[in-house]
């Protein structure tokens, strides 16, 4: 029997939807492995981070999610076991300046990805950033998700509405409020339409119903599947290039059509013409989502060839095998 290894996980923020989607699926799989997961969340105090990071020493290896070292961090952590970094967002820049790395968090990616044995990254652009950082190893594994917790929608008969859905939250809301004149011309020119906003912010919108519903993660795939159509606007920036395109999953997965900016991963996620369309501007943006506001049958074909897509290449079970892989060589 091969004898038992010990990992220590180290997060911020373990009820977070990053940990939830990166993370936690694989900690069962592991086990069977023969590898036993301790998470610990870092506190916000230096000395209190300093002694956890410095048990590291008490593992075969340790898996940071997200969280970039310091100078300090890494001292703690001195010559422990291997260093498992996954990420999957652009940890090297901040929101507010996406057009270019923030200095102190680029030293801390750079020091971090040095450290590291291997470097588990969300999507090729993320890769990118890594490789150029000095990882010794980097695979791209994308974020999963459970596919049996979106029940695949079915369209019945004709419709009287159609419902526009986006989830995201307060500090993105702003990407959806690039498209005002959209909704505006939607509301003017598609009988029934409405706009389902699945977040901890609200929206109005001007001569079109919006329906602001609190998002929870209970509700969250049935909130989805009752829409009609995905929308993923997004501005193309560095920062942004490097979004791993959840949102965009989580729509196929509830078996709805996508409209997205072609920016990072949700170019390749979204297939024109297959699991829904691109759109830059906002004449493009109008004309996709009336286009398919009219054509239920290119709904219901785009969403089920979305649905399928997630089924075999990004659920939780077709994921896990790949991830624990490459964390089990790590360790050996």
């Amino acid at each position: 029997m091969p004898e038992t290894k010990r990992l220590l996980v180290v997060t911020r923020d373990r009820s977070g939807a990053p940990f939830r989607q990166r993370v936690e699926p694989y900690l069962p799989l592991l086990a069977e492995r023969g590898i036993r997961a301790e998470v610990i969340e870092l506190a916000a105090g230096a000395l209190a981070r300093r002694a956890a990071l410095c048990r590291a020493r008490e593992f075969d290896g340790v898996l940071l999610h997200r969280k970039t070292l310091t100078w300090w961090d890494a001292l703690a952590l001195g010559d422990a076991g291997p260093l498992i970094y996954d990420f999957d967002d652009a940890v090297m820049y901040q929101a507010r300046s996406p057009e270019a790395p923030h200095p102190g968090r680029e030293r801390r990616f750079q020091r971090t990805a040095a450290r590291s044995e291997l470097i588990i990254a969300g999507c090729p652009n993320l890769a990118t950033h890594a490789s150029l950082a000095g990882a010794a190893r980097v695979e791209v594994i994308p974020t999963g998700l459970d596919a049996d917790a979106f029940p695949p929608k079915e369209i019945h008969g004709a419709q009287k509405r159609v419902r526009l859905v986006w989830v995201g939250s307060a500090s993105t809301l702003k990407q959806l409020q690039t498209l005002g004149p959209v909704f505006e011309a939607v509301g003017r020119d598609v009988p029934g339409a409405v706009l389902r906003v699945i977040a901890d912010a609200r929206l109005q919108v001007p001569g079109l119903e919006v329906e602001n519903v609190p998002w929870s993660l209970a509700d969250e795939a049935r909130l989805l599947g009752e829409g009609d159509i995905g929308i993923a606007p997004l501005p193309d920036t560095p920062y942004t290039r490097g979004k791993c395109g959840f949102k965009v999953l989580q729509y196929m997965a509830a078996g709805l059509p996508v409209v997205a900016s072609p920016v990072g991963i949700n170019a390749e996620y979204v297939r024109p013409e297959a699991t829904g369309l691109h759109a830059t501007t906002a004449e493009q943006w109008t004309a996709a989502v009336e286009r398919l506001a009219a054509d239920a049958a290119l709904r219901q074909r785009m969403g089920r060839a979305g649905r399928e897509r997630v089924e075999k290449e990004f659920d939780f079970s077709v994921l896990g095998p790949k991830v624990c892989d490459v964390i089990e060589q790590a360790l050996a």
